[in-house]
């Protein structure tokens, strides 16, 4: 028994030096009760995790980090207890919450990391800055990447409106801020306006105050009215704006 004891102050010690909150009341008491399983604890920051992922999700791969495996927290009564810290949100690498209320009250931070597996474009050889790529250049693959994927590109028509803002080597993955949209607008040059009302499209005649490359927001001047409105670039001479 005192070499047990000698071992929860040394787990709390530990669990302090790593940075994780380690509470466990009663311990001297375990040696004689039953103990929780280390695999539950995990598999509860795990499914904790899960549950806040989109509805049908598939793509996410959710790893519970190992603990010690010399600890012993009381067998809980009921179902384990899993959350985030106040304040935080899902990263790529955190610490999720397991605890027990119920005939044991313990509490345990839990390391997990969260990656994707995703369809990725990488490319086939080296490319420099400037270069305007097409699907030739490009090679699918499935990846298994950090985080919840986003940012990759996935629409390939971005490629015919845009270039490589640098120098990547081949294998490389794609993300969409490896890419400069190309001017679509001038300043001075007469544009389209088009708003959408009630699923009817509405078209004006307008003049680019400034120069604006797909998918930026620019001002617009209407000749008429001289009214000025600002709107998202679309394609060649077309600006898109809200009602």
């Amino acid at each position: 028994m005192k070499a047990y004891a000698s071992f929860c102050r040394r787990s709390r010690r530990s669990a302090a030096a790593a940075g994780f909150c380690l509470l466990v009341i009663g311990c001297a008491g375990l040696a004689r009760g039953a103990v929780e399983p280390i695999a539950s604890i995990r598999h509860a920051a795990e499914q904790f995790v899960r549950s806040q992922m989109p509805p049908g999700e598939q793509s996410i791969v959710v790893h519970a980090g190992a603990l010690d495996s010399r600890l012993r927290l009381a067998r809980c009564q009921g179902p384990l207890q899993a959350g985030m810290l106040a304040g935080a949100r899902l990263q790529p690498n955190m610490s999720i919450s397991v605890g027990c209320h119920a005939g044991a009250h313990w509490t345990l931070y839990v390391p997990v990391s969260i990656e994707s597996r995703i369809d990725v474009w990488a490319l086939r050889q080296p490319e420099n800055a400037g270069a305007q790529l097409t699907r030739a250049d490009l090679a699918p693959e499935t990846r298994l990447v950090s985080g919840v994927a986003a940012g990759y590109v996935t629409n390939l028509a971005l490629l015919s409106r845009s270039t490589l803002r640098h120098p990547m080597p081949a294998g490389a993955v794609l993300h969409a801020s490896d890419l400069l949209a190309d001017f679509m607008v001038r300043q001075g040059q007469q544009v389209t306006l088009i708003a959408s009302i009630d699923g009817i499209e509405v078209r004006a005649t307008g003049v680019a105050l400034q120069d604006g490359r797909y998918g930026e927001l620019i001002r617009v001047q209407n000749p008429a009215s001289k009214k000025v409105v600002q709107g998202t670039v679309g394609d060649a001479h077309v600006v898109y704006v809200s009602p």
